[in-house]
């Protein structure tokens, strides 16, 4: 029994102490939310973009994918330059999770603010709702919030179906 609470105790600390690093380096996109620096699957803290199979609905009422918009738009303002980023925890999925900048910008607001996600106020307990306010990207349209889409498909919907909701926010 003691052995187990030493491991334990052990685990917690070496756990802790690699969230403690910043990660510096070229990081590949793997989707408006998720980032990998040296290996490492890197969760931007306190926002959610769509899924890259989401549709959301532009001002003009067309259909487009706003998940593969919110990665490609990411992917081309980070354009090869460092980014950096400073673990605060883990998810469920064992994703660090962490604010990441490039060139002092926070990739979180930047999202936000450009309509490619969403504040997430369960985690971000509303830092990047002003950025909201912006009016670009999916605010100029309606769209899903990814955590609705997600529960949606899990629950057997289609990509299509639960991105189009009549609660979609106009």
């Amino acid at each position: 029994m003691i052995k187990r609470r030493v491991l334990a105790l052990m685990l917690l600390l070496l756990s802790r102490a690699a969230l403690a690093d910043s990660f510096v380096g070229q990081a590949s996109v793997i989707d408006g939310d998720t980032l990998e620096i040296h290996g490492t699957r890197i969760r931007l803290w306190g926002v959610d973009a769509p899924e890259r199979t989401q549709l959301c609905r532009g001002e003009d009422s067309l259909q487009y994918r706003c998940g593969s918009q919110a990665a490609n738009e990411l992917d081309a303002y980070i354009s090869q330059r460092p980014v950096n980023c400073v673990p605060l925890s883990l998810d469920r999925y064992g994703r660090t999770v962490a604010t990441c900048s490039v060139a002092g910008r926070d990739l979180g607001e930047w999202l936000v603010r450009n309509g490619l996600a969403l504040d997430w106020p369960q985690y971000s307990k509303g830092r990047y709702h002003e950025a909201e306010r912006a009016g670009e990207g999916m605010w100029k349209g309606s769209y899903v919030e990814p955590w609705r889409y997600r529960a949606c498909i899990r629950a057997s919907g289609n990509p299509s179906a639960c991105s189009d909701d009549a609660n979609a926010h106009p």
